[in-house]
């Protein structure tokens, strides 16, 4: 895997062996077009940061900061590896559960990173209705800002009072919903 684009342009990164299915250089270039004009001095948040792939392409484009969270040893390591491998400047890795919110200022985040681990069948937990509809993550994103969530290809979350299902892409087996939370 690589960076797409940025200060760390083409670089390697590292992925743990954990990882069942890190977001491809093909979706992350599809996903990052997108977010062009919002990702220059963003704060950002990657949840189930994994490789760290994500918040390390939002780094490289100019956000000023990016927290990696994952309860994953290996996927912390990983991530601190890559930042101090590819130099830049910002990130914060926490070990933890990626649902835990609670310890993260309000408004502080402009755009919200998740790829978690896919419910596939029934009983299976649903980590991104279970962001969507949670009142931290309402809390924590600032107004008109995003969440970006990586879930099985047409299986967009529910989006509650006061988020917008802005867009909803689909590759391969892979789909991409980025919500924007509605500014007062």
């Amino acid at each position: 895997m690589r960076i797409i684009a940025g200060s760390a342009r083409r670089r390697n990164i590292k992925v743990p062996k954990t990882v069942a299915r890190p977001t491809t250089d093909r979706t992350r270039e599809a996903l990052f077009s997108l977010l062009n004009a919002v990702v220059p001095g963003a704060r950002c948040l990657d949840l189930f940061a994994g490789s760290g792939a994500l918040g390390l392409e939002a780094l490289s484009r100019g956000a000023t900061s990016c927290v990696f969270i994952d309860q994953d040893r290996g996927s912390v390591r990983t991530v601190q590896g890559n930042l101090k491998e590819l130099g830049l400047e910002g990130g914060q890795v926490r070990s933890g559960d990626a649902t835990e919110l609670k310890g993260i200022q309000a408004g502080s985040v402009e755009i919200v990173f998740a790829d978690p681990p896919y419910a596939k069948k029934a009983g299976d937990r649903d980590f991104v209705q279970e962001l969507i509809s949670s009142s931290d993550l309402f809390r924590i994103v600032a107004d008109d800002g995003f969440f970006v969530a990586e879930a099985p290809a047409g299986r967009v979350a529910t989006a509650p009072v006061g988020w917008e299902v802005i867009s909803e892409r689909k590759y391969g087996n892979c789909g991409i919903a980025i919500y924007q939370k509605k500014g007062d």
